[in-house]
């Protein structure tokens, strides 16, 4: 990736003053449309007397874009990793401005628009998104399927798992503050990383606001870069990877609570529910619905300590309380008495078949005693690793 040095320039052969707002746009084959962009972010910035820079992030055009783009006076970073996020990760870190505003280069948004994004980072804001649903779409603008689904349900998705204030989680004209952005650390290379931006500013408590956009039909003969359920599959796996509670800790708290209320309704004996007998074989199903359920809710733990470690979540203070009190020897000594229990639980029922000599057993019975004994020895062993495993993950803190 070729990126210009960070530096003062000259505004109309005058005094050297510093950039205020950096113009980012991805560029991929963008010929047909790249011009008219590039233009109207230019009257934008006259209109508006700003000190301000337009980038390409070029990710390896083979139709002119690069040569019109410097026609017309915009920097070209070059970026070699392929990908919407990678282009637009190479051109943020080329800007010289303490404001940037990233935006598509196939015309569907109007940079002549910008002045409110501006607006609001200059009032406080460290992020701030536009909204085509409050602005207007444009007939033909969006694919009905993304109007009424994709964005909706996604957007959705977003505002319950991490609490995102944003009606339109994935335009792509949004701006921010350079060293909000560094404090992100996005990294994602594809289209996820609108969700990223939205996600990580979200989680590390900064002001997001949104402004009204008009999404337009953009400019090209070709078919867009986004592929619809390509793309909305990886924005939506993004998420759930992102969100260890939404993807392991609350199945898993729902799957252990079913497994341990059936558990607890059937070892006494068997039970009719509205003519349907539940016995033995509906205990062995809750016994591994708790052991399932038990596991998701240890990988919650497992990558909630991975994404704090690596940055990708703020510290959490209810975790970091809990492990202040639940240390390694507590986790040991807790999954040494669930083990303890269940191989004392397990041995009674050895007692009971030696009773009867070894002989043939009545499993309506037996079983009761069985199925939970194993399912205690096997949750208490897994806590003794999990417990090594955990501290493990918090070895350097």
């Amino acid at each position: 990736m070729k990126v210009a040095p960070r530096r003062a320039h000259r505004a109309g052969g005058g005094a050297r003053t510093t950039v205020e707002v950096s113009i980012v746009m991805p560029c991929l084959n963008e010929a047909e449309t790249l011009a008219s962009c590039i233009q109207k972010a230019q009257r934008a910035i006259a209109h508006a007397g700003l000190e301000a820079e337009i980038i390409v992030a070029d990710n390896g055009s083979t139709d002119g874009s690069v040569v019109i783009a410097r026609e017309l006076g915009a920097r070209v970073v070059e970026v070699s990793r392929k990908g919407y996020g990678s282009a637009l990760l190479g051109g943020i870190e080329a800007a010289q401005g303490e404001l940037v505003v990233m935006g598509d280069a196939d015309d569907s948004y109007d940079f002549g628009a910008i002045g409110p994004f501006i607006a609001e980072l200059r009032a406080g804001a460290d992020l701030v998104v536009g909204n085509r649903f409050s602005g207007g779409i444009e007939p033909g603008a969006m694919p009905w399927s993304h109007r009424w689904l994709g964005n909706p349900v996604l957007t959705r998705i977003g505002r319950v798992f991490f609490h995102t204030p944003v009606g339109d989680m994935h335009c792509g004209l949004r701006a921010f503050r350079k060293e909000a952005f560094e404090r992100m650390q996005l990294r994602a290379a594809g289209m996820e990383f609108a969700s990223e931006m939205v996600i990580k500013a979200s989680l590390k408590g900064m002001r997001v606001t949104e402004v009204p956009v008009v999404l337009h039909p953009d400019g090209r003969s070709r078919p867009p870069h986004l592929r619809t359920w390509r793309d909305g599959w990886r924005h939506l796996r993004f998420m759930l990877l992102f969100s260890p509670r939404w993807l392991f800790l609350y199945p898993g708290l729902a799957l252990f609570a079913v497994g341990l209320l059936l558990s607890a309704l059937l070892i006494p004996g068997p039970l009719g529910v509205g003519g349907i007998r539940l016995d033995i074989h509906t205990l062995l199903v809750a016994g591994f619905l708790c052991l399932l359920g038990y596991q998701l809710v240890l990988f919650a733990v497992f990558t909630k300590i991975f994404a704090i470690r690596e940055g990708f979540h703020p510290p959490h203070p209810t975790l970091e309380r809990l492990f202040h009190h639940v240390t390694l020897e507590v986790g040991l000594a807790a999954g040494v008495l669930m083990a303890l229990g269940g191989g004392i639980a397990l041995v009674a029922a050895v007692i009971s078949w030696q009773a009867v000599g070894f002989g043939n057993l009545d499993p309506s019975l037996t079983m009761r005693e069985v199925i939970p004994a194993v399912v205690l020895l096997a949750l208490g062993t897994q806590t003794v690793f999990a417990s090594f495993f955990i501290s493990i993950l918090s070895i350097d803190t």
